[in-house]
């Protein structure tokens, strides 16, 4: 019985950590792909360069080996990064600017209408 519970515990153990790698992973990718959109755009101008300049030096497609590097570095930092926080326990529900990702909403403001004198009651009672 007891080496029953320990095998359900173990899974339970590794499902959470399979758990918070997938969702850094998806964290990270958003993140890269929204908040680093201006390093998208200078790892493209340094990708078309570097095919200007490797495709009269290689005699095999420049375009394939840097358009290769690029994705390849990019995912393999984007799993690099959710390994390193997954291996150190952080879990995406600890971190104060995920809000967005646990579905909870801290609005900056709150709407004023320009009825809203007129038509909203304003008493508390």
């Amino acid at each position: 019985m007891q080496l029953a519970r320990e095998n359900d515990q173990a899974k339970v153990y590794t499902l959470a950590i399979l758990k918070s790698f997938l969702i850094w992973s998806f964290t990270l990718t958003v993140c890269l792909l929204v908040v680093g959109f201006p390093l998208v755009v200078l790892m493209t101008t340094v990708g078309i360069l570097a095919t200007v300049v490797l495709q009269s030096i290689l005699p095999m497609s420049a375009v394939l080996l840097v358009a290769g590097s690029i994705i390849g570095v990019n995912v393999l930092a984007v799993l690099g990064g959710s390994a390193i926080l997954t291996a150190k326990g952080i879990h995406p529900q600890e971190v104060s600017w995920l809000r967005w990702l646990n579905g909870e909403a801290s609005p900056s403001h709150a709407s004023v209408y320009a009825a809203c004198p007129l038509t909203c009651d304003l008493t508390n009672s």
